[in-house]
C-alpha cells in the first residue's frame, strides 16, 4: 500500500511548488474531516468572468472518505476549514455554499460541474490533491488537469492553463450536473466573514452548461428583439 501511494505523489510532490503555504496540525485536520452522505463526487468549479466571459479561476471539490477542496493558488479562506497548501479540509454542505458565494460576485459567476465516481476514483484523486502541494499563480488549472488525469475515467481531460478548457472538457463527461451560480453582490466579500445564510440569499442558479459565444450572440438578439416589441 505504502508504494502505491508512492507512485501517486511522487510525481505530483516533483511538479508542485516547494513553498509548503498554511499548515494546519494533524489533530486539526482529523477533527474538521467530514464525509458527505451521498456518493462518491468529483466537482469542478470554474470561475467565469462576467465581462470578458473569460475563465479566471479552478477548484476542485473531492467527496470520498472525506471531502475536501482543492483551491490552487485561490485566496479562498474560512476560520473554521483548517488549510494545507492549497486544500481545505472540513467541507460540509455549508462551506460548499460559503465556498460558491466567495466566488460569486458581480464580476464573477461560478460554474460547478458533480461527476458521481466510484469510491476507488475518490480516494486516487483525494491523494493526488492532498500530495500536490502549494500551487504557484497562475497555475490553477494546469495542477488539476494533472491531479484529475491520474485518475482512470478521466485521462481525456486535457493538458491546458486555461480554465475554460477544462470545464468544456467537463460538459462530455457522461451523466455530469452542470449548474451555474450567479450573485449580484459587490466584489468585497467581507460581509461572509460571519457565514450568515442572509448573505447568500441572492444567488441564482441556473442549470445547464456555460452558453458558447454563439449561444450568448443568440440569446443578446432575441433579448433586443423582444425588447423592441414592448
Amino acid at each position: 500500500m505504502r508504494a502505491i501511494v508512492l507512485a501517486v505523489c511522487l510525481p505530483l510532490l516533483l511538479g508542485a511548488c516547494t513553498d509548503t503555504g498554511p499548515w494546519a496540525t494533524d489533530q486539526e485536520v482529523q477533527a474538521a474531516a467530514f464525509r458527505d452522505d451521498g456518493p462518491p463526487t468529483i466537482t469542478l468549479f470554474t470561475m467565469i468572468n462576467n465581462r470578458s466571459h473569460d475563465g479566471a479561476h479552478s477548484g476542485l471539490m473531492i467527496s470520498g472518505s472525506q471531502r475536501i477542496i482543492f483551491d490552487p493558488a485561490g485566496t479562498f479562506y474560512h476560520p473554521h476549514v483548517p488549510q494545507r497548501a492549497d486544500v481545505h479540509y472540513g467541507i460540509t454542505d455549508s462551506m460548499v455554499d460559503f465556498y460558491i458565494d466567495y466566488h460569486a460576485r458581480e464580476t464573477y459567476h461560478v460554474v460547478r460541474h458533480d461527476v458521481v465516481v466510484t469510491p476507488e476514483q475518490a480516494e486516487i484523486a483525494l491523494q493526488r490533491a492532498q500530495a500536490y502541494g502549494a500551487v504557484s499563480k497562475a497555475f490553477c488549472t494546469t495542477s488539476i488537469h494533472r491531479i484529475v488525469r491520474g485518475v482512470p475515467g478521466f485521462e481525456s481531460i486535457p493538458a491546458s492553463p486555461r480554465p475554460k478548457k477544462v470545464m468544456r472538457a467537463f460538459d462530455e463527461i457522461p451523466g455530469a450536473t452542470i449548474r451555474r451560480y450567479y450573485d449580484d453582490s459587490p466584489d468585497d466579500r467581507s460581509d461572509l466573514i460571519t457565514d450568515s445564510p442572509k448573505a447568500r440569499e441572492d444567488i441564482r442558479v441556473v442549470y445547464g452548461p456555460e452558453p458558447s459565444v454563439q449561444e450568448r450572440r443568440r440569446q443578446q438578439a432575441a433579448a433586443a428583439a423582444a425588447a423592441r416589441q414592448q
